[in-house]
Formats: structure tokens, sequence, C-alpha cells
């Protein structure tokens, strides 16, 4: 018995040993055990997977969406990583999917320069209707299909008539009789040449002896076909439209003008254009006709230009972009956008501009007053320049979406920083700003006298500011403003190099900003630019009216050094965007 246990323990002792040592042998190396599991990156940081359509899904690993069951993409791929809180970025896949439309919006800008919207039309002058000449049936067709290039004289149809046989038999009779009835044998030509047989015809008749069954339709023109009315077999009667041919060699522009648009337009203005099919070609022509009468639909009128349609690249009902400069600067910037590219709850109302330049689609979340509907389009009052690009369809995916990700919304905005004050207020802090910019402009130009001169226009306009004109709140805010403002203009004007100054402008800056971002200017547009190597790289702002930067930290040394950071259309509430603070960071006052 004591040799039987003995046994069996030897036995599962060997086993166990087997076992380990199968074990140990089968085990992974620790280069393979996450074969084909890529969930760090080569810094080692998890990677994150989401979806393109669904950007709240975040994943530690590959798959499908859970919502739409697409594929996954690293999260780093959705997004350049905007540092504007009211833009919202799409793959180039999730912008297809929702199939996203821009488009450039019309109107007048502050520069004298229009933009309007229409259409490539066909000369009406171009068009011709190819009628039967005769009543018969259609017997053979050499044109088939509409979009056909044809030629003058070209064949068309061939066309058996019985009438038109009736006719050259009773010609051939008159011929016999032709010297004893001679008014008969004129009035059998007279009614072959009613039917637009040509003299040529006839006499091969008269020679011959014997009449033609069939006779062919010519085309009356050089063009293309638009329109066939006739198939084989058809039973035609005299003025029947057989086809209808146009000439594209001359085309039509054809823009929407609205009211405000009309007293800057004349014949002959000249006009530069492109189409939505070559963004990258421009195409001028000069208006040759402005309509009289206003569309009572749409409250605009038909402004036509005319163009040679060389290569015969331009294609009717093409969309047009198109820009004239003017001679004289419009009185308001109002501009017109579709129906589809609002979203509004009550008085709010939203629209998406696409980022320009962005390698990664972005569109840009504005709030925007809406004036009157005139058709199928909303006049916008303020919130948009003309020749932005504004999304036209698809707006609501690109809400929802931002909406879902946590980010800015039509239903989630962040805080406004703008306070309502009176127009009359508003007019006396935009000398303000127009002070300010002559202090700046001196610091661009490197002239601190220059700068330091301008500075009493800024007292002379603070002393115009009526500090009545605002209460409560806005009250305190303006007199915390006027007080930064004081100081430092001070201290700048006592400033003994141009160092020293524009230490003292960035403070000056920061107060004109937060003027401008509180109450705002009565400017069609200003800018909120940047340069981040001011003060030893720790950055600096300023307020322009001027679109390209001309940096007054720097002057002509560093020029251009900078970006725009945020743009104040006139009207536009100013929202509390964190992380957009324009508070110098180098010195404190």
């Amino acid at each position: 018995m004591k040799k039987i246990l003995e046994n069996k323990l030897a036995l599962i002792l060997v086993t166990l040993v087997v076992g380990g040592l199968i074990g140990w042998i089968l085990k992974p190396s620790s280069s393979e055990s996450h074969e084909g599991h890529a969930h760090e990156n080569e810094s080692g940081v998890p990677i994150l997977w989401t979806c393109s359509m669904h950007p709240q899904i975040k994943l530690g690993e590959p798959g499908d969406c859970p919502i739409c069951g697409m594929d996954l993409i690293p999260a780093a791929q959705a997004s350049s990583g905007s540092d504007n809180p009211m833009v919202f970025e799409m793959t180039p896949e999730a912008v297809a999917l929702a199939q996203i439309h821009t488009t450039k919006i019309g109107g007048s800008n502050g520069s004298g320069e229009l933009f309007l919207t229409g259409k490539i039309q066909a000369d009406e002058r171009e068009n011709a209707a190819i009628t039967a000449k005769f009543p018969g049936r259609i017997e053979k067709l050499f044109v088939t299909f509409t979009g056909e290039q044809v030629k003058a004289g070209q064949r068309l149809a061939t066309v058996y008539s019985p009438e038109l046989l009736t006719a050259q038999r009773e010609l051939l009779e008159a011929v016999k009789s032709k010297s004893t009835f001679p008014q008969l044998y004129a009035a059998a030509k007279e009614k072959l040449k009613l039917w637009k047989l040509t003299d040529s015809q006839i006499t091969e008749i008269e020679q011959s002896g014997a009449v033609r069954e069939q006779f062919d339709i010519l085309a009356d023109q050089s063009g293309v076909v638009t329109q066939r009315n006739i198939a084989v077999g058809d039973y035609v009667s005299t003025g029947s439209v057989l086809f209808n041919v146009v000439n594209l060699n001359k085309l039509w522009v054809l823009l929407d003008a609205y009211e405000s648009d009309l007293p800057l337009l004349s014949t002959g203005n000249e006009i530069s254009f492109t189409v939505a099919g070559m963004p990258e070609e421009n195409f001028k022509a000069r208006i040759s006709f402005i309509d009289p009468l206003m569309n009572a639909n749409t409250r605009a009128a038909s402004v036509r230009a005319e163009i040679t349609n060389s290569g015969g690249k331009l294609k009717p009902e093409m969309f047009v972009t198109a820009k004239i400069q003017t001679a004289m600067k419009p009185s308001s910037a109002g501009v017109t956008v579709p129906r589809t590219a609002v979203l509004w709850s009550g008085k709010r109302s939203v629209v998406y501009i696409k980022v320009p330049n962005s390698e990664t689609p972005g569109f840009e979340m504005r709030e925007v007053t809406l004036g009157n509907r005139m058709g199928d389009k909303y006049l916008i009052e303020s919130g948009l320049q003309a020749g932005e690009e504004i999304v036209t369809n698809g707006v609501f995916a690109i809400d929802a979406a931002a909406q879902l990700s946590g980010q800015y919304s039509m239903m989630k905005r962040p805080q406004t920083k703008s306070l309502e004050v009176s127009e009359e207020f508003r007019n006396q802090i935009t000398a303000v700003a127009d002070a300010y910019f002559q202090v700046k402009n001196g610091l661009v130009k490197d002239k601190l006298d220059e700068s330091q001169k301008a500075l009493a226009a800024i007292d002379q306009s603070l002393s115009k500011v009526n500090m009545g004109l605002v209460k409560d709140q806005a009250h305190d805010k303006w007199m915390e403003i006027l007080n930064g403002m004081k100081d430092a203009r001070a201290k700048m004007a006592s400033a003994k190099d141009i160092e020293e100054a524009r230490k003292h402008f960035s403070m000056l800056s920061f107060h004109v900003l937060e003027m401008t971002e509180t109450f705002g200017i009565n400017k069609d547009v200003v800018y909120k630019d940047y340069c981040p190597m001011a003060f030893g790289d720790q950055g600096a702002y300023w307020l322009s009216e001027q679109k390209d930067i001309t940096n007054p930290y720097f002057g002509a040394s560093m020029l251009a050094c900078g970006e725009v950071k945020q743009t104040y259309l006139k009207g536009q509430p100013v929202m509390d965007l964190s992380g957009t603070s324009s508070a110098p960071a180098t010195h404190k006052h």
C-alpha cells in the first residue's frame, strides 16, 4: 500500500514538472505580448480612437463606431487643434458624408468692393428654333440627342411630305404651259418658295421633270442642340418646332443686385468672377445691362455682363461669385444669405463660416442679426462680411456634431462680454479708437514723437465721452477702462525712448480692446492682432483698423510679425472666450 502511494506521488510530481516546462516553452515573449494591439504611440501615450461623424466617441482600441458603424480613426487625426473654441473641425470624410456645401456670400464691404452672386446663362439672342417649313412625316433623324454640336447647313432630319409632292407636280404641269399661262407658273414656284425650297432646288425639279419624295431639314445656325421635339415617324405641321439650338460662344453672366447695391453699379463696370467648378481661375467681363424692374419675390434686380466663351470652359447654370470695384464706398455693409444657411432659436440666429486656409476642414459658429426676408434669402444686418464663405447645406449636421462633442453650438454658447449702450455713447468711444489708431501707426513707423503727439487726440476724445450715457454695470466698467487708459497714456507720454513707450502702449491696447469688446465701436470691422515675439517672446496684443499685419511692437524690423486672433464686426456681440486675454504678460502697472 505504501509503495502504491509513493508511486502516485512520484507520478504527480513528474506531471507538474512536465506541465511547467511545457508552459514555459509556449509562453509568448515580451516583444510579442501586444502584437497587433498598438495602444500606445512612440512617446508611450495611449492612443484614443474616435468616429469622424461622432467625435464624442472615445475608445482605447480600433473598431467600429457603436452609433453609426463607421471605422474608428485615431483621435489625433480628427482635429488639427484649432485654438478658437468657436471653431468645430471635421475630417474630410465627415464633411462628405454630411453633404456640407459652402458658398461665398454677396454684398458690399467697407473698401468699396461689391460682391454679387448669380449664374451663367446662354445669350438669349443666340437661341434659334428650327421649325418645319412644310407639313410631313419624319423619315430619318441625323441628330438624335440633346447636347450635340451642329453647324449651320448641317442635315438634322429628312421629311416625307404629300403636300410637297402635290406642289411639285403642280409646278411640272405649270412648266408645260409656261408660255401660255405665265401667271400659273409663277404661282406654282412661289408656293414652293413659301415652303422654303431654294431656287436651285426648284430649278432641279424643273430640269429633271421628276418630283422629290423627301426633303432635308437643315440647321439655320451653328450651336448646341438643347431640345429635340421629334422622333422618327412623327407627323409635323408647318411651324412645328423641331429643334432648339443655342450658340454657346457668347454667354451672359446674370447677377442678383439688391436695392442697396444698385446705386453702386453702372453699365461699363468691370467685374471679376469665379465659378464653382474652376475656383482658381478668374474671368473678367463688363456690365452691359441693369434690369429696370425689381423682382417682387427676391427684391433684386438682374445685372447682366457679356463674355466670350473661349475654349468652351463656361457652361450655362454654373454658379458665379463676382467682385466689382465701385467708385464710391457703400453706406451699408449688409449682405444676404440663403435661408438654408441660418439656424435660429427665438431671437438668436447662427451661421457657420468655413475657416479659410485650414488643413483640416473647420467651421466657425457666428451669431448674426437677421434683417428682412427676401424670397429664399435673409438680409444680414450684422455679423458677416461680404466675401466670406458660409455653409449653405449641412448646417444642422455641423451644429449637432459640435453639441454632441461638448463644443459650443446653437444651444450652448459662451457668455457675452458686450454690454448694451446707446448709439451716441458708441460714437463717442469710436473717436477714442480712431485716436488710438494714430498712436499705433506712429509706433509702426518707428516714430516716437509722432506717436506721443497723437496722444493728445486721445485726451480730447476721452474728454468728450459723456459718462452720463452709461449706467450701473456699464458705468462701472467704463470708469475702470477710462482710468486704465489715462494711466497708460500718461506713462507713454513721459517715455524716454520708443521701447519704453511700446511697453506702456501694450497696456493702452489692453484697455482699448476691453472697450471694444465690452461696448463695441462703430467701425464695420476691426481686428485683434497678436505678436508672439513681443517682449521676449511673451507676446502682446493690439487693435488694428486694417487686416494686414503692421506690428507696432517691432516697427520696420519685423513689420509683418503677428496674426489676427479675432475679428470684431459692427453690431456683433463679443463672446467671452477663455484663453484669449489681451492683458500684457511682461510687466505690471
